[in-house]
């Protein structure tokens, strides 16, 4: 049976525990990926019954011990995509081999268990969710900064591609291709940056990131060819999409359910205000004595600051990884060898490594109709953003005869629609809690789709203003630039809120939802600026433009759709879990799935509660 089926079939046994005098204290030991996330007021175990899957709320769980319920979500979610967490011990036909030495095998260890660390209680200030708020705003600050700098590193290019054009006698097109090979970077690199961030922690993949984002970036600077540059660019993006990929866990690492909402909030933000603020930037430094490569050696002063910052002031957040710093102070210290962390058992398969990264994004994203359609529209949408840095040179300096740098300054417009936007889904979010907890905390994907329906019609009336006020050099300037307030909010919104419901409907498998979606959208915002000046140079800005926005008039009833039969859709799905409360009627019928038989399996994966401080009654009765 699949490896999900048995963590359900004992995440209902645990679930299913008469709440005793005995236990009142105490935090049922669950296995570590039974949820991958649930953003609740209250705990929500997933299970599995006669070949349906449910989630059962657990409510007086809460009650006993809050803080460290949420951590138990946590580590679930943590661990339920670490590459080699559910290796098993293979059969090996070798014999076995001598001990050496002469010396016999020496007789079997004691129990395991007792050499494992484990955290101090819920308040064990070694837990990055107990770090005072300070540290916490400091460390969010610095990789807010740093994950804006890779964003911006994606955009700045594309006001030097006319320069580089020209320097190395080649078409414009051949000059865009170092905006897009750097996106087609963004792509490919969290296929290795997340696995890495799961088996040695958060620090480490950013630092080392960081240092080869840098270098690349100079490497840029310097090129004497054009294939060096445009290599250099792939590779720069593919180290800076780590921080792309890895800062959203260091936030879930340090906030808990309460909070992270609004801190993945803010951080999308700077990621997506990032490719929009460097246009202007890059504008005037291309047409300034400092010429086009100093568009590059900005970005590498950035990369280094950023580098050296998470060098000095980054701490680990990953808790697996903490323990296993904790071990090995413990281990030096007390001269015991045996004490260890969890993490330090798990051995990379792989096989593992293939199906979570790879395998599985790609049977979702193609053999999933809420996967495939919604990853349809964002990957045209994040498209039109980087056609945007082709379109909006035409309009301003086309039409309108700014200069580079005055042209990017019309992207604010923007800019200022994705903060309304990010406002907005800031301003709904006690709105969304209190129904949360009206439906035990069990959350409706489809509550986060009217967000989404509104961004995709502002995001379409957006595209027909700036296509009909743009090409015409009698109506001012900011018309067209104004227009931008509704693109930006259409965006945000969309995006914000479609990864969401995709968190939500599909829950221990979001991580390969969003993989998935990420591939495919990548790729779109890697090739749309490729074809965006033939097609508005060959259409018209106004018909190039209307033919966007009925594309993306076309797209709009996508979450309309599911807004009103995604449950039944969900219902059919192989990976999605239902039930009777996470949908709008409330009284969805679960249906049986093709991967979702039931076995008996009496493994017990300690991962999880090992990363978990223990309650002090458990410590206490241990």
């Amino acid at each position: 049976m699949d490896e999900a089926d048995r963590e359900l079939v004992r995440a209902q046994e645990d679930a299913q525990q008469p709440l005793s005098p005995l236990n009142r204290g105490r935090v049922p030991h669950r296995a570590s990926n039974e949820v991958e996330r649930v953003i609740s007021a209250s705990s929500v175990s997933t299970a599995s019954t006669d070949g349906a899957m449910r989630r059962i709320p657990t409510q007086r769980d809460l009650e006993r011990h809050p803080t460290e319920l949420s951590r138990i979500n946590t580590a679930r979610s943590q661990h339920s995509a670490t590459v080699g967490r559910s290796l098993r011990s293979r059969a090996s036909r070798k014999p076995l081999p001598n001990f050496g030495a002469g010396k016999p095998f020496p007789p079997p260890l004691p129990n395991q268990e007792e050499y494992v660390v484990e955290f101090d209680g819920p308040d064990d200030p070694y837990h990055a969710q107990n770090w005072s708020l300070k540290k916490k705003l400091l460390t969010a600050a610095m990789l807010g900064y740093t994950t804006m700098t890779s964003a911006f590193a994606s955009s700045i290019f594309s006001a030097a591609t006319t320069f580089v054009a020209q320097e190395f006698n080649v078409s414009p097109e051949v000059g865009i291709l170092g905006v897009s090979l750097f996106v087609v970077g963004f792509a490919t690199g969290p296929t290795f940056w997340a696995p890495l961030s799961e088996l040695k922690g958060r620090r480490l993949p950013v630092v080392v990131s960081m240092f080869g984002f840098s270098v690349f970036s100079i490497a840029c600077a310097t090129a004497k060819d054009l294939q060096t540059l445009l290599i250099c660019r792939f590779f720069a993006g593919f180290c800076g999409a780590c921080p792309l990929a890895v800062v959203a866990a260091i936030f879930s690492d340090m906030f808990n359910n309460a909070t992270r909402g609004i801190a993945i909030t803010i951080f999308s933000m700077a990621v997506f205000t990032g490719p929009l603020l460097a246009p202007f930037v890059g504008g005037f430094i291309a047409t300034s004595y400092l010429g086009w490569r100093w568009t590059m050696y900005i970005v590498s002063i950035m990369g280094w600051l950023a580098f050296a910052l998470d060098l000095v002031f980054l701490s680990e957040t990953y808790p697996p990884v903490i323990l296993i710093e904790k071990a090995a102070e413990l281990r030096r210290r007390t001269k015991n060898w045996g004490i260890h962390a969890k993490q330090e058992e798990i051995e990379v398969d792989f096989r593992e490594l293939i199906q979570k990264n790879f395998t599985r994004p790609m049977r979702l994203l193609f053999g999933e109709p809420i996967v495939t359609l919604l990853s349809i529209y964002m990957a045209f949408i994040y498209g039109l953003l980087y056609l945007f840095l082709t379109a909006y040179p035409l309009v301003f300096q086309g039409v309108h005869h700014f200069n580079p740098g005055q042209s990017g300054l019309a992207f604010f417009g923007m800019i200022i629609g994705q903060l309304i936007a990010g406002t907005v889904v800031l301003i709904m979010q006690p709105a969304y809690q209190r129904k949360l907890a009206a439906n035990n905390g069990v959350p409706v994907p489809e509550w986060r789709l009217p967000v989404v329906i509104a961004g995709g019609v502002s995001f379409t009336g957006g595209i027909f203003w700036f296509g009909w006020s743009g090409y015409r050099a009698d109506v001012h300037w900011i018309v067209p630039a104004a227009s931008g307030i509704l693109s930006g909010f259409g965006l945000m919104a969309i995006f914000l809120q479609a990864l969401n419901y995709l968190v939500d409907a599909y829950l221990m498998f979001a991580a390969s939802a969003i993989a998935g979606n990420t591939f495919l959208r990548s790729l779109c915002g890697a090739g749309f600026p490729l074809f965006a000046t033939y097609m508005f140079n060959g259409l018209g800005i106004e018909w190039a433009s209307t033919l966007l926005g009925c594309v993306a008039a076309i797209l709009v009833p996508i979450p309309v759709i599911f807004y009103l039969y995604g449950h039944k859709i969900r219902a059919k799905s192989k990976f999605a879990p239902t039930h009777a409360g996470n949908t709008l009627g409330g009284a969805a019928a679960s249906t049986s799935s093709n991967d979702t038989t039931v076995e008996r399996d009496d493994a017990v994966d300690h991962a999880a509660a090992s990363n978990v401080p223990k309650s002090n009654v458990e410590t206490e009765k241990a």
